[in-house]
């Protein structure tokens, strides 16, 4: 494996573990803040805010630099404002401090992708990306719980602490392990902004923001169901979430695999038509509880084989604002995120199971599958690099 693959997916690591530990220790923020959870949770709100905001504009003012310039440049802001998150001593400031730590979010991931595709053997461009994202994977898998079990027994701050340092190692390693790699001849601000005046890009937005949303609206509501549908004890949510983390890991690779083999276009719809029959079967077994556990693994691995076709789809699609493109893939992730856990639990304020959320994700994976066969036999371009 290239080393700077292994920088990217460090990368990846940190990313997960900022973005995700916190659903795991907003209790203990909330305590040591003294305010209540539901104010610690704008934490969460604030740094999905950053990636939204610090995805298309990062990307555009450093689109003069080189690649590995501008990893660096985002990983150091990672660094910095992860570790102002551990230390600093309100909410003001720390409410600063995890917005600033959520802008170099999708830019990273945005020209990473780029960059793991031109470090890529030829046809092997997807299964790279997923090398990339293999550190989210692992994130779940295994830091997230790690940093948990370290806020909840000594304190969060060390937990952030960690995270920061993983910042400073992946500066360290794309420094000395990735290789230098050329811009674009034409990177002007107007010319990448151009790809965002045609249909192109708009409909591959909506496929990222509305087919992604029915991983959202399963994950968001995972541990609620599993206690109150499927009985599983609350001891044992975290060997659920454990399995979904497996899954993910798995999924992630195999929709590498998928996009290189069959094309990304086409690998997208196989993916969300595949998330589709998972969530209604997870709907309809839901009262058993081994299922919980089994569906747990499944759902994780189908839903996380999305990630890497959708990145091709648009580095492929947006000649002249790859990065850019990319970039706005992941914010577009985020706004899924939002829509998912949002439209998901209607259906359970209205005073519906727990296990109704799975439908409306559903309904938001086949919209993206026939959102992803329109894409294909409007926008049938050839699949080649």
């Amino acid at each position: 494996m290239k080393k700077g693959l292994i920088a990217l997916a460090f990368g990846g690591l940190a990313i997960g573990m900022t973005e995700f530990t916190m659903m795991g220790i907003l209790p203990d923020i909330a305590k040591d803040l003294s305010v209540k959870d539901t104010d610690a949770a704008h934490f969460i709100a604030l740094y999905a805010l950053g990636v939204v905001v610090g995805a298309p504009t990062l990307v555009m003012f450093t689109s003069k630099f080189s690649p590995k310039k501008v990893l660096l440049f985002l990983m150091l802001l990672f660094f910095i404002f992860n570790g102002l998150f551990a230390i600093l001593p309100d909410f003001k400031t720390l409410s600063v401090a995890r917005f600033i730590s959520g802008l170099p979010h999708g830019a990273f991931f945005g020209v990473g992708s780029v960059v793991a595709a031109k470090l890529a053997d030829k046809g092997k461009e997807a299964q790279a990306i997923a090398f990339m994202f293999t550190g989210m994977t692992i994130a779940n898998l295994a830091g997230v719980p790690l940093g948990t079990y370290i806020g909840h027994h000594y304190t969060w701050r060390i937990t952030y602490i960690i995270i920061a340092s993983l910042g400073l190692v992946t500066f360290l390693a794309i420094l000395f392990w990735l290789p230098k790699t050329e811009t674009r001849g034409n990177t002007s601000m107007l010319s990448q902004l151009s790809f965002f005046k045609t249909i192109k890009a708009w409909l591959l937005i909506a496929i990222i923001s509305i087919g992604t949303g029915g991983l959202f609206a399963w994950i968001s509501y995972i541990a609620p169901m599993s206690i109150n549908v499927s009985k599983v004890p609350a001891d044992n949510i975290p060997y659920i979430m454990i399995l979904v983390g497996t899954g993910m890991f798995f999924g992630n690779i195999l929709g590498g695999k998928l996009s290189d083999s069959i094309s990304p276009t086409k690998a997208a719809i196989l993916c969300l038509s595949s998330m589709v029959v998972c969530l209604i079967i997870v709907y309809f077994t839901a009262h058993i509880n081994i299922m919980a556990y089994i569906m747990a693994f499944i759902t994780g691995l189908v839903a996380f084989t999305i990630g890497s076709p959708l990145q091709m789809m648009l580095i492929r699609n947006a000649q002249g604002a790859e990065t850019l493109a990319a970039s706005a893939g992941q914010a577009s992730f985020n706004i899924g995120n939002t829509l998912g856990a949002y439209l998901g639990g209607i259906p359970i304020i209205i005073g519906y199971s727990y296990n109704t959320s799975v439908l409306m994700g559903a309904g938001m994976a086949m919209t993206g599958a026939l959102l992803s066969f329109v894409f294909l036999k409007k926008f049938n371009i050839s699949q080649k690099m």
